[in-house]
């Protein structure tokens, strides 16, 4: 089993910056890939950044890129998520996840992923 447990959330002005953490614990492997996804009220949970733990190679969601970095620290387990220019849109509750399966690209599917964390709330107020 994996255990995810994310990190870094509240509340920013419009404009802001924010760095989400999401430390993994249990049986890992280098195969992994590691995603953020995102979930605003009565909306469906939305993918926004994931990398590959071998290899780092990253995606994002268009409504994030340039705005938002996905990065990962071998050595703590752990992956980060900093995000820049924040602006209100971005509020959701935002979740760590994992994929086993090892794949020749980096899913942006949620069904794609088998573990999950928590869950930390971003507000972006005006």
């Amino acid at each position: 089993q994996v255990q995810l447990v994310e990190s870094g959330g509240g509340l920013v002005q419009a404009g802001g910056s924010l760095r989400l953490s999401c430390a993994a614990s249990g049986r890992t492997f280098s195969n992994y890939i590691r995603g953020w996804f995102r979930q605003a009220p009565g909306k469906e949970r939305e993918f926004v950044a994931a990398i590959r733990w071998g290899g780092g190679s990253t995606s994002y969601a268009d409504s994030v890129k340039g705005r938002f970095t996905i990065s990962r620290d071998n050595a703590k387990n752990t992956v980060y998520l900093e995000m820049n220019s924040l602006k209100l849109e971005d509020t959701a509750v935002y979740y760590c996840a994992a994929d086993r399966t090892l794949r020749s690209g980096v899913s942006s599917w949620v069904g794609d992923y088998d573990y999950w964390g928590q869950g930390t709330q971003v507000t972006v107020a005006s």
